[in-house]
């Protein structure tokens, strides 16, 4: 019995992911892009040249732009849109998408209206159903080319969880199950406000010692900021939490990294964010993590110096200054 998953969102990990489903002869993929163009010249092309140029796209995944007939008859739903615009792709699918659905996301991000992380926002929208984040160190450029990775797939139900894992688990894509969907997301979004703090100290040339030192309390903050709203420590020491915060502050495909290091080369919030062909979701979650931080009394000093470089206009070298200038304290 042939099992149909379809994508919301034609971006670089939803072309990936698409392939990796796409490697079981069980299972049927649809992607939905946006843009009619845009979505015509993956299906007559069997390629994403805007995004992942040169990786083909199975016989077995159909590109459109017609939401109907890219929910229609789908067994799973992979939500692949940027958090903010999350809520008005699901609000768009809901008449096509059947009420006991299960909902996958790859979605990094909080969104800054509601503070809420995508399985909040799919429940919110879509109603009760299964929910499972999928996360973990994972770079769409290397998973579409068959590099090995890893990462987790979480939810509250594990038989659903372990259903996911099956789905997308390749001979180069190792699947875990986890029980933390709070942790995971929390892990996947926070990363990312780090991330553009490790690319700035790249753009500054401040060298290895400083990312090692940004990155260990990084996680620092992280873990505190997961574990106030309910999430697991351990989280954090795993794939979801360091795995993923590894390569997002280190890899040259990091889109927040990026972000950072251009900023802290001088360049303006705004002309970065002109030239860059994809979101970077760490931008967006740094505001709410600010103000969600400021409102509950979380202590994150290495993410509000990133708020405060991104919306408020400090230099970045005077955030640095700011954070190693604190109060000396314990470890």
């Amino acid at each position: 019995m042939t099992t149909k998953v379809t994508f919301l969102g034609g971006g670089a990990m939803a072309t990936a992911c698409s392939i990796l489903v796409a490697d079981h002869a069980d299972q049927e993929v649809s992607i939905w892009a946006r843009n009619p163009e845009y979505a015509g010249q993956m299906q007559n092309d069997r390629e994403n040249r805007r995004l992942l140029p040169g990786v083909h796209l199975p016989d077995n995944v159909t590109v459109t732009a017609n939401l109907e007939q890219a929910l229609q008859g789908a067994d799973f739903v992979v939500a692949a849109v940027p958090t903010q615009f999350l809520r008005s792709a699901l609000v768009g699918a809901k008449p096509h998408i059947a009420p006991l659905t299960p909902i996958i996301s790859v979605i990094k991000g909080i969104e800054n209206s509601t503070f809420q992380r995508p399985s909040e926002i799919i429940l919110d929208v879509l109603g009760n159903r299964g929910v499972v984040a999928l996360s973990g160190p994972s770079h769409a450029e290397e998973i579409a080319r068959q590099l090995p990775a890893t990462v987790v797939a979480a939810s509250g139900d594990l038989g659903l969880a372990r259903q996911v894992q099956r789905m997308f688990n390749t001979q180069r894509f190792r699947v875990y199950t986890n029980l933390d969907l709070i942790g995971v997301e929390m892990a996947g979004a926070l990363k990312n406000v780090i991330a553009i703090a490790a690319g700035i100290g790249d753009g500054l040339g401040y060298g290895d010692n400083a990312k090692s030192s940004l990155m260990t309390r990084g996680l620092v903050e992280m873990t505190r900021f997961g574990v106030r709203f309910g999430a697991e420590p351990a989280t954090f020491s795993g794939l979801a939490g360091i795995g993923d915060l590894i390569t997002t502050c280190v890899s040259r495909y990091g889109r927040n990294r990026r972000v950072g290091e251009e900023l802290g080369r001088g360049k303006t919030l705004a002309q970065i964010l002109a030239g860059m062909e994809s979101v970077a979701e760490g931008v967006a979650t740094a505001k709410s993590v600010f103000e969600i931080s400021e409102q509950e009394g979380i202590e994150t000093p290495i993410m509000s110096e990133v708020y405060r470089v991104l919306f408020e206009n400090k230099g970045a070298a005077d955030a640095t200054n700011s954070l190693m200038l604190r109060p000396l304290r314990s470890e």
